[in-house]
């Protein structure tokens, strides 16, 4: 997506587009560029041409510039530029939501001729490109637009409050500062220079690159944007999909008494407690000789590992005590601090169970107190490191990685001109992710991923 003519005045539709089935209450149309006010003007020129005060919603007839129709009765507003969402004139039509009245609001708009649609993520970039944000409060808007759960929501918010934006800066500041020390004494080696100055320059890198690697083997945001992953494990037949079933509340597996019914790993999607959570039904653990069963529990112990929390699933019926001990100490990733331990049918036996969840996935019995559980162990996975904000996109992954080899490469330069130039090379890393550092083909990927009229 190019933005080389700034002349252009772009439109959208701002509100979700109505359909036949959900027509919408109210449509919000958006433009914005240089004759954003003269497209108003055009279209509401039955009220003698008369713009409103900027920033003031006023009654207005929409007409079709053409014929002079009345398409619709509604509100319009106007903001002078640059104190705007995108540093340029703006304006906003507020109509019913039908889809005659969008439509024909739409291409009365584009009959005008100086306007044109806008392209995906458009109104966003151009805030970016007049400096109204950086890189990464304009991903975090993408991000609050898709967030599914309040913690989502947050953390999208958090990030356009310029969290992100402070950390990434910040290491870029120390990264000056020790790139101009490092180049002092390149240029000026008979200068009386404070003595130690290279000695100084390496720990102040070593430091940086540290927090920076603390920084990548922060999984919050990776956990957050794509959900904790949770894995049910445990022998056949134990109740793990009736378990699953019960947490989705639908049938999202196949349930049934032939033990190894489970093959496959199945995954359901859940918001616990305001927490992303991807649930995994795996297949039974236990000897076999049919090599698709042996496939199934090959595939739950990899989904056992990889996984964020596991929940292992007993039978009350059966030596369960034995089987835990058993199946702990066969999961070398298991987290005693986070991962649960679940009993299940303890409808059926008439003892109390102890040192586990008791739960029935038949009646219900002990969900609250399995979520609960549950949402602790996420909530604590997510508190951990939170003294800074969570890195979030694989984008500034990829550059933060870049950045702190450079870096590394820097330490073991065997001149100063080529640790100057990895810490150049690890500054440019560092400013492609708020955008300090300019590249156009970058902004046509991260802008065309967003929704027409942002």
């Amino acid at each position: 997506m190019a933005l080389a003519a700034e002349a252009e005045t772009i439109y959208a539709l701002g509100t979700p587009a109505p359909t036949r089935a959900r027509p919408g209450a109210l449509a919000v149309i958006r433009l914005s560029g240089p004759r954003a006010s003269e497209a108003l003007r055009a279209l509401t020129s039955g009220d003698a041409g008369r713009l409103p005060p900027p920033r003031r919603l006023a009654l207005r007839s929409v007409r079709d510039p053409a014929t002079g129709e009345v398409i619709d009765r509604g509100l319009a507003v106007w903001f002078e530029a640059p104190g705007t969402e995108t540093g340029e004139t703006m304006a906003e039509l507020h109509l019913h939501g039908g889809r005659a009245v969008v439509g024909a609001a739409l291409s009365a708009i584009h009959r005008l001729g100086y306007c044109r649609l806008a392209e995906p993520g458009e109104f966003t970039r151009r805030a970016f490109e007049h400096g109204r944000l950086d890189l990464t409060k304009a991903e975090a808007i993408a991000d609050l637009v898709a967030a599914e759960t309040d913690e989502q929501r947050r953390a999208a918010l958090r990030q356009m409050d310029g969290a992100l934006h402070r950390l990434y800066e910040d290491w870029r500041d120390q990264g000056l500062r020790l790139l101009a020390h490092l180049e002092a004494a390149i240029d000026f080696p008979d200068e009386d220079l404070p003595a130690g100055l290279a000695d100084e320059v390496a720990v102040g890198i070593e430091a940086l690159r540290g927090a920076i690697v603390g920084h990548l083997d922060d999984r919050r945001g990776e956990r957050l944007r794509e959900g904790l992953s949770i894995a049910i494990i445990g022998p056949p037949n134990a109740g793990k999909s009736s378990l699953l079933n019960l947490l989705a509340r639908r049938d999202a597996a196949i349930v049934s008494e032939t033990a190894g019914t489970t093959r496959d790993v199945i995954e359901v999607h859940l918001d616990l407690g305001g927490w992303p959570v991807v649930l995994a039904d795996t297949a039974g653990l236990r000897p076999s000789d049919d090599p698709i069963e042996q496939e199934g529990v090959r595939r739950a112990q990899a989904r056992a590992a990889a996984a964020d929390l596991r929940v292992l699933v007993l039978d009350a019926t059966t030596d369960w005590r034995r089987a835990r001990d058993e199946l702990v100490a066969a999961t070398e990733q298991w987290d005693p601090a986070h991962d649960v331990v679940v009993v299940n049918k303890v409808d059926l036996v008439a003892l109390p169970v102890a040192g586990a969840l008791p739960v029935s996935a038949l009646s219900g019995a002990g969900l609250p107190e399995l979520l609960q559980s549950l949402q602790r162990s996420a909530e604590s996975l997510m508190q951990e490191g939170a003294g800074q904000p969570p890195l979030t996109r694989a984008r500034h992954r990829a550059a933060l990685e870049e950045c702190q080899a450079s870096l590394a490469r820097a330490l073991v330069a065997p001149e100063l001109a080529l640790a100057a130039e990895d810490l150049r090379l690890a500054m440019r890393a560092l400013g492609r992710i708020t955008g300090a550092v300019r590249i156009d083909e970058l902004l046509d990927v991260i802008f065309r991923d967003f929704c027409i009229g942002k």
